[in-house]
């Protein structure tokens, strides 16, 4: 296909959104804003940093890039309402494989009532999809500096399954598309996270004090909602145990500790929450920890047993998703 037909093949495939007044086809879009202002996101992943095409079907693939934006958006209370992406893919790529990853960018992006409404296709030597998307919150959004001392802090979605399908993978205990069942969603999550959409206004709803999408982890979100707070996270290690459980067997497969992934491991795309004392948890959230006032001196951070957790997912320090340097053949 030419860029004309692929456009046009696209636009077949993408949901429109309930608020496009204006969507593909012109120079820009127009989405409807009645509340007076919009929330904005923007994400990029990258073959063979972000995700590798020989472990994710292109399904997968179109679907992790909605879901991290997505997660964003409800990752302040928010909802969705469109979604603008750019693609820059081989010129020899086959035209089926990438319209099967617009087909899951835009199965994604209707299941959140959003519409993607337009981008750009460009050649280059690997496929680069880069995401923005547009939301709107029923009130004011949650942002991550509101956590006070005396809060419960809480999360939902999964806790270490993305990264324990990386394990999985990478350390070749898994074929992909041939998972156990047992290991299956572990793998699943990791080629194509299903964030929690709904538990994000669900948390405003209820009075949630901060709140973050859990891009990076439970330690490294967790440490920078700490310190945006001013406030010591004390995770429950009882409460951890019982999120690392569902991990035990894909933990002895890989000789990890299981504990490691829920507390380090990122891209499940759940959400943090903080709650303020005696605030009913909404459904889907659990109690991981609690805030509190830093003592004699010491900074914000979060902690477990007493010492500081710091985690390993850093774009640019060689660790999490981006494993090239750690796969033979390649880098």
């Amino acid at each position: 296909m030419d860029e004309s037909q692929l456009i046009r093949a696209f636009r077949a495939l993408l949901p429109v959104g309930g608020r496009t007044l204006v969507g593909i086809g012109d120079d820009c879009a127009q989405i409807a804003a009645p509340e007076g202002s919009f929330l904005v996101t923007t994400d990029v992943i990258v073959e063979d940093h972000h995700f590798h095409s020989w472990w994710s079907t292109p399904y997968q693939i179109g679907a992790r890039a909605a879901a991290q934006n997505l997660s964003d958006i409800a990752g302040i209370g928010g909802r969705a309402s469109a979604l603008v992406v750019s693609v820059s893919v081989s010129r020899d790529a086959d035209a089926d494989w990438l319209l099967d990853v617009v087909r899951g960018l835009g199965d994604r992006a209707r299941e959140a009532g959003a519409g993607v409404v337009g981008g750009d296709l460009s050649g280059g030597d690997r496929l680069v999809l880069s995401v923005t998307a547009f939301g709107y919150c029923q009130g004011r959004p949650v942002l991550r500096d509101g956590a006070r001392p005396g809060d419960t802090v809480g999360v939902a979605g999964t806790l270490g399954w993305s990264y324990a399908g990386l394990d999985l993978l990478r350390g070749g205990v898994v074929r992909p598309g041939r998972e156990p069942e047992a290991l299956a969603p572990f793998v699943r999550t990791y080629c194509a996270p299903r964030p929690p959409l709904e538990a994000g206004p669900a948390a405003a709803s209820a009075g949630a004090s901060a709140m973050m999408d859990l891009s990076d982890g439970l330690a490294m979100d967790g440490g920078r909602m700490a310190r945006a707070s001013g406030v010591v996270i004390e995770l429950d290690r009882r409460a951890l145990g019982r999120e690392a459980e569902a991990l035990v067997g894909a933990a002895a497969a890989c000789g990890k500790d299981p504990l490691d992934w829920v507390v380090g491991g990122g891209e499940d795309q759940g959400i943090l929450a903080a709650f303020p004392p005696g605030t009913a948890l909404p459904d889907g959230f659990r109690a991981v920890g609690a805030a509190r006032a830093p003592r004699g001196g010491e900074e914000p951070h979060i902690q477990l047993d007493g010492a500081e957790v710091f985690g390993p997912w850093d774009h640019f320090a060689g660790s999490g998703a981006d494993e090239s340097d750690q796969i033979p053949g390649i880098g």
